[in-house]
């Protein structure tokens, strides 16, 4: 069953940061607070060489965001360039 987690004192540097990571990723506070605890409770994130990814895990990144080929990439960027 889910639970309900408060934290206090939060200083106001944190928010700012975390509503920054929030915007930028299209998520609630409510849901980069979660993906963050996820992501710190995942197999191997806690491990020193957490940050580093294999070929494979980096590949599936990829995939799921819809880059196949270097030409979808550049469809990618105009598409993003355009929409600004």
């Amino acid at each position: 069953m889910p639970v309900n987690l408060s934290i206090k004192r939060v200083p106001d540097k944190v928010v700012a940061e975390l509503k920054r990571r929030a915007a930028a990723n299209h998520r609630s506070l409510q849901g980069e607070l979660l993906k963050l605890l996820e992501d710190a409770v995942e197999p191997g994130k806690l491990a020193p060489e957490a940050g580093k990814r294999t070929v494979e895990e980096v590949w599936r990144e990829l995939q799921k965001i819809g880059l196949h080929t270097p030409d979808t990439s550049v469809q990618m960027i105009r598409e993003d360039r355009d929409a600004r």
